[in-house]
């Protein structure tokens, strides 16, 4: 599993959810939609309308990938921190039951805002 904590692990920027569709798609389950994805140099995470899956490319050549999902119906709370002058990055902290805090850190041209309303959409 992906070591949420180290938040230099996860710098992400949006990127096409067709950069990595098909990646993640024998993952998906029926009629799942994907909403947002973004990447770091190797590793991604990607939004859905039912979790959030995120991948860690592991290894020199990058064969191998950690794909880990995070349902949103384990989550019992959520944080959003946006972009400020001098910390120019943004924070998505989602608390799982079970798992517990889990971390993304975005650049600062990503709509946090966006990420908090899909979320509440399905949490709430």
């Amino acid at each position: 599993m992906i070591d949420f904590q180290n938040g230099s692990v996860f710098k992400l920027n949006p990127c096409d959810p067709q950069e990595v569709i098909s990646q993640v798609a024998p993952f998906l389950v029926q009629n799942e939609q994907v909403f947002f994805a973004f990447k770091t140099v190797r590793d991604f995470v990607v939004f859905t309308d039912k979790r959030l899956i995120a991948a860690n490319v592991q290894g020199l050549t990058g064969s191998k990938t950690d794909f880990t999902t995070l349902p949103y119906n384990r989550i019992q709370a959520f944080s959003i921190e946006t972009a400020g002058s001098f910390d120019r990055d943004s924070e998505l902290d989602l608390w799982f039951s079970g798992l517990g805090n889990v971390r993304l850190e975005f650049k600062r041209n990503v709509d946090i805002r966006q990420l908090s309303q899909l979320i509440a959409n399905y949490v709430l």
